[in-house]
């Protein structure tokens, strides 16, 4: 693997950090409050224009065709501001990634540039059921045939962008005879369909100004047409953007902890205590030290999942390593920040508490740390017994 950047990625990375600092910094607290989400829609339109909702996609359907390397950059200098936007921008990507991947010519054409351009300010991806977390296969939201049409009755929760977004990525059992995880089938339904509900919206910990609501499907009738892929085979589709997308939250990660550390470690140069620098303290230096290690050891292990994702190499277990380092590297690195603050790391005056809240949830989303684990090692033990 080579790891120089290419002249585009480096355009993509910068443009990034430029956006982030010129027009989410300023905002990132006061859309933390989450009472106006209008700067937030207004940041999703202009990263729209960018071309940073599907980095990933075909230029053919609106896409920058910039690959996953540039994702992971994007994604991790959008954080390093505000993760309620690198969220949003995460699963837009995935949601436009897996419509190209097993969408129709025609769903392509009528979905993905529209998320692309913003004319969609996001799209929604509708796995997660109260009862079916970390085991997707185990929903029970059901579509059944009824002519040309299929009817779907359920509901999901933890759906990212919920209120506005254009179109929805669903997964429903379309077989309840079937095997686990095999009588499941992926549509794409419009937001304003009858008998989709956007139910209510969950009161989080962190990254507030990024919606995170129930989805309730009461006889929601769609055409037959809206099945993405083949019949019974939407389990395996699942399993396989969530792969990808474990790229993207540990990229999100990433650039929370490095804000977070950036922050502390300025601090440091500047805060007098006992007549000198802080930063000339040795405890504080080996926080530094093992934060930005740590975290550098993250950002290798997620330019070699992207490379892999981007050439066409298996990459699970090299997703679930990174993602797992990553975002738990990012939370001793917002511990460690905080600390290095003492006392003023636990105010609002200061932006560490808030990095903190939004670093806790990324190794939780898009599989647990616990998850990841058992990926690894079931893909470390498969090696051995080949």
């Amino acid at each position: 693997m080579y790891m120089e950047l290419t002249e585009e990625q480096k355009l993509i990375q910068d443009t990034a950090r430029d956006f982030a600092k010129a027009e989410l910094e300023p905002v990132a607290a006061q859309l933390d409050q989450g009472d106006d989400r209008a700067p937030l829609m207004a940041n999703l339109k202009k990263l729209a224009e960018l071309g940073f909702m599907g980095l990933n996609v075909k230029e053919q359907y609106g896409g920058t065709e910039a690959g996953v390397i540039a994702f992971s950059l994007a994604i991790t200098e959008i954080a390093r501001a505000c993760a309620s936007t690198a969220v949003t921008l995460s699963v837009n990507n995935m949601v436009c990634e897996v419509i190209q991947a097993i969408g129709t010519e025609e769903q392509k054409q009528a979905y993905i540039p529209k998320i692309c351009s913003g004319e969609y300010a996001a799209g929604g991806f509708g796995l997660t059921e109260p009862g079916a977390g970390s085991d997707p296969s185990s929903m029970t939201t059901q579509a059944t045939r009824d002519g040309d049409f299929y009817v779907l009755n359920g509901s999901k929760i933890f759906i990212t962008s919920a209120p506005y977004a254009g179109v929805f990525v669903v997964w429903a059992v379309t077989d309840k005879d079937a095997p686990k995880g095999k009588g499941i089938s992926c549509f794409l339904i419009e937001a304003g369909t009858p008998g989709l509900i956007i139910g209510k919206e969950e009161h989080k910990m962190g990254q507030h100004a990024s919606a995170t609501n129930e989805l309730i499907f009461d006889n929601c009738r769609v055409p037959a047409t809206a099945m993405m892929g083949k019949l019974n085979d939407g389990f395996r589709i699942a399993v396989a953007e969530l792969t990808g997308g474990r790229i993207g939250i540990g990229s999100l990660g990433l650039g929370i902890g490095l804000a977070a550390m950036d922050f502390a470690t300025r601090y440091t140069t500047e805060r007098t205590q006992f007549g000198q620098k802080i930063s000339s303290f040795q405890a504080l230096q080996w926080m530094m030290a093992d934060g930005y290690t740590e975290l550098e050891a993250s950002r290798l292990l997620l330019m070699n999942a992207a490379w892999r994702k981007e050439n066409g190499k298996s990459f699970a277990k090299e997703a679930s390593m990174a993602k797992l380092y990553a975002t738990e590297s990012a939370n001793r690195a917002c511990y460690k920040a905080m600390q290095m603050l003492g006392g003023y790391g636990y105010t609002k005056d200061y932006p560490i508490e808030r990095f903190t809240r939004d670093a806790r949830i990324t190794s939780i989303y898009e599989g647990t740390s616990e998850i990841q684990r058992l990926i690894i090692s079931r893909e470390i033990l498969r090696s051995f017994a080949a």
